[in-house]
């Protein structure tokens, strides 16, 4: 519904907008009565779909070499700045799945949401957690080689002493990627992703106004 005034900016993984998994989370956020923009981060170079044990093939360290913070931030910059121009929102959050809660996080830390969601994220440094003030919900994997238990204790430590708003979750029998990308058939994984969702509508219900 375009006349909503309630914005939720939707940042993707490496595999991109294009991916039907991310079209069809924009779908369901929309159906929650949200006006969703999901931008194309990566100016049509996203990473074709790839398992998450079979990046290694893809060239993923040079991938990520061309669209580092400082080719990525300004986008999300544009983006941002074209939403609150030509939709004027009552309340803004950002939802990030993998590669783009970093940003999410970012824009937390610089006030320049309402309130965020993050899902298995990855690249996120300590730096840039202590900055969060605002409303964020996260949620993790049990098996996840990016966000490791040591960093799920270390963010919630420097949230906690922040004053942070924040909720965490983490997942057991999932690994990274299951907020958005998963195997219905498989019923932990399929209970994990929905759960996921519905606690980020939750959270969004309360913090976004």
């Amino acid at each position: 519904d375009k006349t909503s005034k309630k914005v939720i900016f939707f940042l993707t993984d490496i595999f991109g907008h294009v991916l039907s998994n991310a079209q069809l989370l924009a779908d369901d956020f929309a159906a929650q009565g949200y006006y969703v923009i999901v931008p194309d981060l990566f100016g049509g170079d996203a990473i074709p779909w790839t398992p998450f044990d079979k990046l290694g093939d893809v060239g993923l360290p040079e991938w990520l070499g061309k669209h580092s913070l400082e080719v990525v931030e300004p986008i999300v910059e544009k983006v941002l700045g074209h939403i609150k121009e030509d939709f004027t929102p009552t309340s803004i959050g950002a939802v990030g799945y993998c590669f783009g809660a970093k940003y999410v996080v970012r824009l937390l830390g610089e006030k320049k949401i309402d309130a965020g969601a993050i899902a298995h994220p990855s690249f996120v440094t300590d730096e840039e957690v202590e900055k969060v003030t605002s409303p964020l919900i996260i949620s993790a994997a049990q098996t996840d080689p990016i966000f490791p238990l040591e960093n799920r204790v270390k963010t919630e430590e420097i949230l906690t002493k922040n004053g942070a708003i924040y909720e965490i979750t983490v997942y057991s029998g999932v690994i990274h990627g299951f907020a958005c990308r998963v195997d219905p058939t498989i019923a932990i994984a399929k209970y994990a992703k929905e759960r996921a969702f519905f606690s980020q509508v939750a959270f969004f219900a309360q913090y976004l106004k």
